[in-house]
């Protein structure tokens, strides 16, 4: 085989496979860890200080992956500007600066990070599948902290 012959079909292959897209956003939201169907007793034990009947805050990043072909004419998996749109009116404009104990989503759910991770793959999900049948929400991964995080994928 040729060093062109070899160039082209090592092109053809980098154009033909999955390409990964990932967009990091913040938000700042507050909670309380409390489950109603726990005693008071078991609520601190399982919540410790995140039991605060005050509650308390994070400042999040929200981090997502879409997998995609490139497009040929784009050279794109999928407009930046679209995804960031996506974010702010499924995630940012709803869970910004809010309390989410507060959230529908969150009256029979307690509101713990893994929880909110799981909320927002499914709010983007759906909204990336409606608009882009072709496109696979990979994963949403929210960190609580420098120190936590947590991932949620399509089982």
């Amino acid at each position: 085989m040729s060093t062109a012959s070899s160039l082209t079909n090592a092109s053809r292959q980098a154009h033909s496979g999955t390409a990964y897209f990932g967009r990091r956003s913040t938000l700042s939201a507050s909670h309380r860890l409390h489950a109603e169907s726990l005693s008071a007793e078991e609520n601190r034990s399982a919540y410790g200080k995140c039991n605060n009947p005050h509650g308390h805050g994070h400042n999040y990043v929200v981090e997502v992956l879409l997998a995609g072909s490139v497009n040929q004419e784009t050279g794109m998996v999928i407009n930046l500007t679209e995804v960031d749109a996506t974010l702010r009116e499924r995630v940012l404009d709803r869970f910004d600066h809010t309390n989410l104990n507060l959230d529908p989503l969150f009256v029979n759910r307690v509101p713990t990070t893994e929880n909110l991770c799981r909320v927002i793959f499914s709010l983007l999900q759906n909204a990336f599948q409606d608009a882009h049948p072709e496109l696979r929400l990979e994963y949403v991964r929210v960190e609580e902290t420098e120190n936590n995080f947590f991932e949620c994928r399509e089982p």
